[in-house]
Formats: structure tokens, sequence, C-alpha cells
């Protein structure tokens, strides 16, 4: 026989498992269509939602007769304490970011296309001074952001990150009520103090002058790091050993999943939000972000990236299992994140032949040995196959339920660039993401 806690010890542990409890958000109607998706993979996870750690939230859209959209959230298994590993999914507020830091530098002809060179003035840094990537062959904001989107690249998130520094990016983040957040790495070796240092940057004129002046950062604010969290039974660290103990995220970047949705429905749809959680961006930054969000790397001539290896669904994690190939009536505006077993997105799935409309945000953790590190993950085996199945279960939902005023959809509908058959350039083959 087990021997028994003390009663008042006992009556502790039940009102802690109740606290936990309490916080995951679940809603019966969500639930009712979940139940009901045929797919076994998905029913696998479904059903255990504490072991893949999944969090889902199903964000319907209603316009009235002026088009105007009315969110509901609808929850399944969402927790703000339940961590998750956000990966790449925090590239997404850092693009937001970058735009509405170039509008509050207020200097003439610094904007997104400007040249932007990287320089290094703290150890592990590194510097930065042209992007064979981009039509002019030099970095710029803008080259970042379509990178960031478009396959996910480690190094334009990095240069955002520098350009932006880390106080800024956590000061503006809670500022804006987004209070989950909490970005304190890049994404390339280095210590936490490193993480805190940004480099020295300028923004050069066509005529190479320098037109503003942007000096190494130092962030001296703290972190709240009192939330313990590890995982796993073990893991490969960077020298190549395993390490027979779990994995400690605690200082690793962190984001809620509702952080995430709330950030990409502020500049989906700006009004939607309180003014105060809104960025500050122009019309010209707005466009500029939904054509990067949703289009195809095949699509694009700068970067020129091998779309057989960089396919159409290559960040568009709920139609990844479902071949390379997107249907040609729908975009999906989104940015995905996955590591560690961790596979996340953040979208807005628009199907302009139906008029339907929606977001759908979700996380799931596919590990089944435990050890995190090795590569060795189910996301072909079970994270895509879950998502696919997700994303048809709510896109049938909505073809099928009934709404007083079909959406006018027109202002998602992009002008995306084109190949020609004829430009036989070196495509790129790799990218750090």
């Amino acid at each position: 026989m087990k021997p028994r806690l003390p009663l008042f010890l006992e009556f502790f542990f039940l009102l802690f498992l109740n606290s936990v409890n309490a916080q995951n958000k679940s809603d019966a109607f969500f639930e009712n269509i979940l139940n009901k998706i045929p797919d076994s993979t998905f029913q696998m996870v479904y059903h255990q939602p504490e072991k893949y750690r999944v969090q889902i939230i199903y964000t319907q859209i209603n316009r009235d007769k002026h088009n105007k959209p009315s969110f509901k959230n609808y929850y399944f298994h969402v927790n703000p304490n339940l961590y998750f590993n956000p990966a790449s999914t925090v590239k997404m507020p850092l693009a937001f970011l970058a735009l509405q830091k170039l509008h509050q530098i207020k200097k003439e002809g610094v904007n997104k296309y400007t040249t932007m060179l990287t320089d290094s003035a703290y150890t592990a840094q590194t510097k930065v001074d042209k992007d064979t990537t981009s039509e002019d062959g030099l970095p710029s904001i803008a080259q970042y952001i379509r990178k960031v989107f478009l396959v996910s690249d480690n190094d334009a998130y990095t240069r955002l990150y520098e350009f932006l520094g880390q106080q800024y990016i956590n000061r503006s983040m809670h500022k804006m009520g987004y209070n989950d957040v909490r970005i304190t790495l890049r994404f390339m070796p280095m210590t936490a103090d490193e993480n805190r240092h940004t480099n020295p940057i300028d923004f050069l004129g066509p005529n190479g002058k320098i037109l503003y002046h942007q000096d190494a950062a130092f962030n001296k604010d703290s972190f709240d790091f009192s939330h313990i969290i590890k995982m796993g039974k073990g893991h490969w660290n960077n020298r190549d050993s395993l390490i027979n103990e779990p994995i400690d995220f605690t200082r690793a970047n962190n984001i809620s999943l509702e952080d995430l949705q709330q950030i990409e429905q502020s500049v989906l749809f700006p009004t939607s939000v309180p003014k105060k959680q809104r960025f500050d961006l122009k019309k010209d930054d707005l466009k500029f972000l939904y054509k990067w969000m949703s289009q195809y790397p095949s699509e694009t001539n700068y970067p020129f990236y091998d779309s057989s290896i960089y396919y159409n669904s290559f960040v568009k994690m709920y139609f990844k299992a479902g071949g390379h190939q997107l249907p040609g009536n729908i975009r999906e505006f989104n940015k995905p994140g996955w590591a560690y077993g961790f596979l996340t997105d953040v979208a807005y799935i628009v199907d302009f032949k139906n008029n339907t409309e929606f977001m759908l945000s979700c996380t799931i953790y596919v590990n089944e040995n435990q050890i995190l590190n090795d590569n060795h993950y189910e996301y072909e085996a079970v994270g895509y196959p879950f998502m696919l199945a997700l994303q048809k279960a709510i896109s049938q939902y909505e073809l099928t339920r009934k709404r007083k005023y079909l959406p006018d959809l027109s202002s998602f509908k992009m002008n995306y660039d084109h190949r020609t058959a004829s430009d036989r350039r070196k495509q790129i083959q790799e990218v750090a993401d």
C-alpha cells in the first residue's frame, strides 16, 4: 500500500491541482466539433491533451451589413501557464515592431526599404553589409521581413532583434498589454549577457551617406524567471552529448497562444482590438505584411528560393500534410514555429471562392521518446496530420454555418509576384530556419 499524504497536505495538493486545471479554457460547442473529426491521428491527440500539450483557439468572424467584423474565440485546453516553446512564432511580433520603430525614428529617408547595415560591438556579434537575396544586394528591414514570413529565416529574425533591442521589444509588448510575451534570445549561439547587448546599426541613403545611426544597446531591465520550466527526460547539448536530465526552458523565449492570436488579429483587423493593443503601422505597412504573410516562395523573385525545397506549404502548417500545393482559392496569412517537438501555427485562413474566413491558432507537442534536441520528433507522423485534420474540420464547418452577411474579402486579395520561366539565376537551397 502506498503511504498517504497527511490530510492537510492532500487538501493543499488538490487545491493546487484545481487551480491549475481551472486555467484550462475549453468550450463545449468547440469540443463538439472536435469530437466529430473522423481522423484517427486527430482523435488520438484530442483524447490525450495533457500528453500532447494541445491548445487550440478557433476564432469565428462575423460581418455586419457594413462589412465590419466581430470576433468570437472558442477554446480547447488553452492555458497561459502551460508552456510551449514558441520557436519561430516570435518572429511575427518582431516584424510588426520593426515597422513600428521605423515610424518612431521619424527620420526622412529611413523606411523599410532603406539600406540597413549592422555592425558589431560586443562578443559573438556579427556584421552585415550585404544581402545577396535582395534585388539590390543590400540588407533592409523589408527584406528581413519577407524572409521571416516566406521561409522563417532565423538570421532575418536575429537582425530584426538587433535593430529593435531586447528592452524595446519587451517594454513595447508589455505596454500594449501583451503581458505573456518575453523575448530574451536571438536564434544564434549566445549567452544571456550577449543577448542583452545589441549591435550598432546604420541606415544609408542611395549615395551611401548615413541617414540615421543607432548606437549599440544594453538591456538593464530584469525578467521574472521565477516560474521554472523543465521538460523531457533527457536532451542533447551543443557538444553533441546526451544529458540524462530535462532541458531547462526557464529563460527561453515565451509567449502565450492567446497573445499570439491577439497580436495577429491586431494587424489583420486593427480596429477590432483596443487602441492600446495596436501597432503603429501605416496602410502601406499593412498591405506589405498581408502580402508577405501569404505569398508563396514559388511566387517570389527576391529571395529566389528553390521551390522544390521551399514549396508552397513549407510554412503553412495547416496544409503541410496535404501536399506541397494549397488549393487555389485559399490563402493562409500566418506565422508558424517548430522546435523541440513543439509545432505551432497562428493563422487567418481565407477561402475566396466560398467567401469564408476564420482564424485558427494551435500548438501541439510531439516527442514520444521525451529526448529533446535529437531531431526525432513526430511532426510528419502526428503533428502535420493533426493540424490538417483540424483545419479541414473548421473549414467544413465554416462552409455550412449560416451567416447573415457574407464577407467582402477584397482587402485581403493581394497582387502577388510572378516568376518567369526564363529566369536562370541560381536558386537558394538552404536557409537557417
